[in-house]
């Protein structure tokens, strides 16, 4: 299919920051299923089991990030949810987690691990992205350098630990892509997300000149052609 040229995607980085690129991103649901017993009988309660299942997870993660220290590089692990029920004959526990995810990364040997944990483990894997970074050379961060400096600001970049569309589009389309906008990614989902009139109306004017810049040098990339 067409693909453009440039790719800009608004998402909150601060008027003076760009966002080069963000984590990757995996889901899985985790079951565990074993006949009930007595909580004074010998084996212990699907919940323990889970929770034994779980630490293995953060220990496997803890042994991949060791001696790694940019966190955009580290393997980061989230339990998202946990839950057990019976039907009176079975237990069950039922864990969703996430692990946000540093390039070129293995997830078909994360599976694995995975299912080493426990060998009776059922596992659904889903909302699969791979991270995504350009580099400061790229035409965003020279055109936005230009038109920081241009207000005095230092050019600051950013890989975030998140995800956002630019990890689908940057491996579906190929070309330069970064994130921009105002506003504190921190507060990103929380009941304080907000933007400041002041920052949204710098952050046009950046724009406005980061367009300019980029829009000159295709103009003159076609000339010269």
């Amino acid at each position: 299919g067409l693909a453009p040229e440039l790719c800009l995607i608004g998402e909150p980085s601060g008027a003076d920051a760009l966002t080069l690129g963000y984590k990757g991103r995996v889901l899985f649901d985790a079951t565990l299923r074993q006949p009930g017993g007595h909580s004074a009988g010998p084996v212990g309660s699907v919940a323990e089991r889970a929770c034994r299942w779980w630490g293995h997870v953060e220990r496997h993660a803890d042994a991949f990030n060791e001696g790694v220290d940019p966190l955009f590089d580290r393997l980061m692990p989230s339990l998202r949810s946990i839950a057990t029920s019976s039907d009176g004959l079975y237990d069950e526990a039922r864990l969703t987690c996430g692990f946000r995810l540093p390039p070129a990364f293995d997830v078909d040997a994360l599976e694995r691990a995975l299912r080493s944990f426990d060998e009776e483990v059922a596992l659904v894997r889903y909302g699969e992205e791979p991270a995504w970074a350009d580099g400061r050379s790229s035409p965003w961060a020279r055109a936005f350098t230009r038109a920081w400096r241009k207000r005095g600001a230092t050019p600051r970049f950013k890989r975030k630990t998140g995800t956002s569309d630019l990890n689908v589009l940057g491996p579906a389309w190929r070309c330069p892509i970064a994130a921009y906008g105002p506003g504190d990614s921190t507060l990103d989902h929380t009941p304080e997300e907000r933007i400041e009139v002041a920052e949204l109306l710098r952050a046009v004017e950046v724009l406005e000149d980061a367009l300019a810049e980029v829009g000159a040098a295709r103009v003159g990339a076609i000339e010269n052609t």
